[in-house]
């Protein structure tokens, strides 16, 4: 088996780990910390609020990981940044309100390395050929971290109205454990070299800082280019349901009272179902790269589009307005509320996001594979940056206005996609 496609099998298993924790923390946060608040008066973090800063502080360090890699390469920054994810989860272990958002902060720096040491690595391994095979299978063994964390939190959250010290400490501890051996993983990765066409400028940068400045500078004209431009719209856009699947949809399904006898306990299904849909959507496309590619990314970017718009359809007809929020006994058009119409939305979130990220990482791998480290800084700043607007947002915006965001953002997102696949298309028939 060639090594390169091998270490693409340890970086999806890494990250897989890595993400069991982090990924199930997500969804479980909110739940978490209001059981936190009621045996603690003095316990005032707020999950919603911990998750915008972890991606505020994402977005803004997106800008200075490519000058951090050009100096340590992309292995280093990959295990770096999976270390503040362990610390993110400790801080759970000890409840408090400063360290919550301390950690939050720190695991928003370490986030922007892991990521955009993965993108650049990812294209190391690849070639215009295997990329959209590549990320499809890296991208179906990161979303299979969504099973086993969230299968481990519906059994401990059995039953549970309440989610006690006990229960949580040895669910963060289980967590914790996991994302150790997921780092693991990552240690094994070995030295790729770089595939993109020599740059002369950068060659003359031969000391670190001088590397450092050119890498930002190089990442700040490549954002200005049109097409770029057009991109951050869809970026933009994954942020927002990013957001929304990972943080406030769980959420909202296990404040909503009447769904279930113990809606606590759904929250769990929930991230199942979605780690289904992802890993189907990226095993899909990574089985059958060579077929789907033949067609371009533009209908698979679409079909993601209209999977998104039927699930917040049927999320704006199941979940009241003030799901989100906390418990609540109120119904929308539903009544009750159906449980499996909810894990059938998580489904389709998770497929639709399958869709659209694995053509992104597609397009980003095999269209800038000259600054691929450019590339991807940009996007994980436009979907941090975006998925923090949500983050903050979703502590006072009420479901049915979420939704309509991600409508019209969700529309903007997959025309400027399709413009500038169109825009490569052409491009590749003139040479």
């Amino acid at each position: 088996m060639e090594m390169k496609f091998v270490m693409i099998i340890i970086l999806g298993f890494g990250f897989m780990f890595v993400f069991t924790a982090f990924q199930t923390m997500c969804n479980i946060e909110k739940t978490i910390l209001d059981s936190i608040a009621q045996e603690d008066s003095n316990f005032k973090g707020e999950g919603y609020t911990s998750l915008a800063i972890i991606y505020l502080f994402f977005s803004l360090s997106n800008w200075l990981a490519p000058s951090f890699m050009s100096v340590t390469g992309p292995r280093v920054a990959i295990v770096v940044g999976a270390l503040t994810y362990i610390g993110f989860m400790i801080t759970f272990l000890f409840p408090s309100t400063v360290l919550l958002y301390v950690g939050s902060a720190i695991i928003g720096i370490g986030a922007a390395l892991t990521w955009t040491g993965q993108g650049t690595y990812l294209a190391r391994c690849s070639n215009a050929d295997t990329i959209s095979r590549n990320s499809g299978i890296f991208w179906a063994l990161l979303q299979c971290s969504m099973f086993f964390g969230n299968l481990f939190v519906y059994y401990q959250f059995q039953d549970k109205t309440h989610i006690d010290k006990q229960t949580r400490d040895l669910v963060i501890g289980v967590l914790t454990a996991v994302a150790v051996l997921g780092i693991v993983f990552l240690l094994a990765l070995r030295f790729m070299p770089n595939n993109a066409e020599q740059d002369n400028e950068l060659e003359e940068k031969q000391t670190g800082c001088g590397q450092a400045v050119y890498a930002l500078k190089s990442a700040g004209k490549l954002f200005l280019t049109k097409n770029m431009l057009l991109l951050s719209l869809a970026f933009f856009y994954t942020g927002l349901e990013l957001s929304f699947f990972s943080g406030v949809f769980g959420s909202s399904i296990g404040f909503t009272t009447s769904i279930a006898e113990t809606p606590k306990q759904i929250v769990g299904l929930v991230g199942i179902c979605i780690g289904a849909g992802e890993v189907f959507g990226g095993g899909f496309f990574g089985i059958l790269a060579s077929k789907t590619t033949r067609f371009g990314r533009d209908p698979i970017v679409i079909a993601g589009y209209v999977l998104h718009m039927a699930a917040f359809f049927m999320t704006y007809l199941n979940l009241p307005n003030s799901a989100p929020f906390k418990d609540t006994t109120d119904i929308s058009y539903l009544d009750p509320p159906s449980a499996s119409m909810a894990l059938v939305c998580a489904f389709l979130l998770g497929l639709g996001d399958a869709c659209i990220n694995t053509q992104v990482y597609s397009m980003l791998g095999g269209e800038y594979v000259n600054n691929a480290v450019g590339a991807f800084a940009l996007f994980k700043f436009m979907q941090s940056v975006a998925a923090a607007i949500s983050f903050f947002y979703s502590a006072f915006l009420g479901l049915y206005v979420q939704l309509a965001i991600l409508v019209v953002s969700g529309t903007i997102g997959t025309i400027a996609f399709v413009i500038v696949e169109w825009s490569f298309k052409r491009q590749h028939q003139d040479d």
